[in-house]
């Protein structure tokens, strides 16, 4: 018994955690090219495209179109991470970041841009910047928690997704002069399609943080508050940072942001027939190791980097010699959410959403502006 706690909370603590510590990745440094486009892609697990391999993550598709319409070298540079946040305490410049995998809050969204300009040196050599930032602010301990009410989570959501994602956009309009941004949107995670398992009962309990004299809710009233809320999420997620883009734009003669809503339709959310966000391998062979092991063995993820988060969460976690026996049981606690931390982001499918919203505002971009012409490549250089 507790042991099957033990993995709740793990679970209940990544799911949907939105960053990822990214080590910096980029082809190669920057270089002065007519053909070369330099592609910065900020933000937390979403941008980062936690669970996929790299082929598969939504900026790599965005690299891979934009390099085949411009005929261009596309060079990225992946500052993006799990659990990042927009603000917050900076780290320090040296050090040593985990694996893209494991959610850690910083560097935060704001850091990251810090980090950019120190590889670049000349922020005007970057051309494209795709960025999202604000989930994690918010909290996934608000937005899956059915004690919060549809207002509340409108509240923090209009807050935290509001002034914060403005202050980061013009940072990153100031600091690279001449790079298109794409500001990437959010999704709902439960609708009406998502099935009422009964872990997903388990976990909407252990994630329930009600005060104290509440009269109690029943799993069905739960998960029709969770379904509430997250349509809420999402339809103030996107009408903040919408009405941000809109409110920078409107300052300039030449608006340089573009805010990429995602059309996230109720039978792609978790846990849903057709859902286009990572779950549990619910394969025959994985679910009779589970019941053969009665509980022992816990329930893996159906993402694609498992093994390798899995190998690296338990090493960022790993057990020191000074720990305390509460020390020892949160740090089990961390380690188990970070190898679950893929839980509802964008699978294969999901990610190709992205690109397709994505590449959509491109489109218009390149169409309808001299941006990436030869001309303006070499009016920077």
């Amino acid at each position: 018994m507790n042991n099957a706690r033990t993995i709740i909370s793990g679970v209940a603590c990544s799911l949907l955690m939105f960053s990822t510590f990214v080590v910096c990745q980029t082809s190669q440094p920057p270089v002065s090219s007519d053909r070369q486009i330099n592609m910065l892609v900020l933000g937390d697990s979403v941008m980062w495209g936690l669970g996929l391999k790299t082929e598969h993550k939504s900026w790599h598709q965005v690299k891979t179109w934009l390099s085949t319409t411009t005929g261009r070298v596309v060079v990225e540079r992946i500052e993006a991470h799990t659990g990042a946040i927009i603000e917050g305490q900076d780290v320090a410049e040296n050090l040593k970041l985990p694996d893209g995998e494991v959610n850690v809050a910083v560097p935060t969204v704001n850091d990251q841009v810090n980090r950019s300009l120190r590889f670049y040196v000349d922020g005007s050599k970057v051309d494209l910047v795709l960025v999202n930032g604000c989930a994690n602010d918010v909290g996934t301990r608000n937005l899956l928690n059915a004690a919060m009410s549809t207002s509340e989570i409108r509240q923090v959501t209009e807050v935290k997704c509001g002034v914060p994602v403005e202050k980061l956009l013009r940072k990153i309009t100031s600091s690279f002069v001449n790079a298109r941004v794409i500001v990437a949107g959010y999704y709902p995670f439960f609708s009406e399609k998502t099935r009422n398992t009964i872990f997903l009962k388990g976990l909407a309990r252990s994630l329930l943080r009600s005060e104290p004299g509440t009269p109690p809710i029943n799993n069905t009233s739960m998960l029709q508050r969770l379904i509430a809320n997250s349509k809420v999420w999402y339809e103030a997620s996107n009408r903040s940072l919408a009405a941000v883009v809109a409110r920078i734009n409107a300052e300039s003669s030449n608006p340089r942001i573009t805010f990429a809503e995602i059309h996230f339709l109720p039978e792609y959310s978790f846990g849903a027939g057709k859902s286009h966000l990572w779950g549990f391998d619910n394969s025959p062979f994985n679910k009779l190791l589970v019941l053969l092991s009665l509980g022992k063995k816990k329930p893996g993820t159906n993402d694609e980097r498992r093994k390798q988060r899995n190998a690296s969460c338990d090493e960022y976690h790993k057990r020191q010699d000074s720990d305390s026996s509460d020390k020892r049981s949160a740090r089990e606690i961390d380690r188990l959410a970070c190898r679950y931390a893929a839980l509802g982001h964008p699978n294969r499918k999901g990610a190709a959403l992205y690109a397709d919203a994505i590449t959509s505002q491109l489109k218009s971009a390149i169409s309808g502006t001299t941006w990436l012409s030869e001309s303006g490549v070499r009016a920077r250089q």
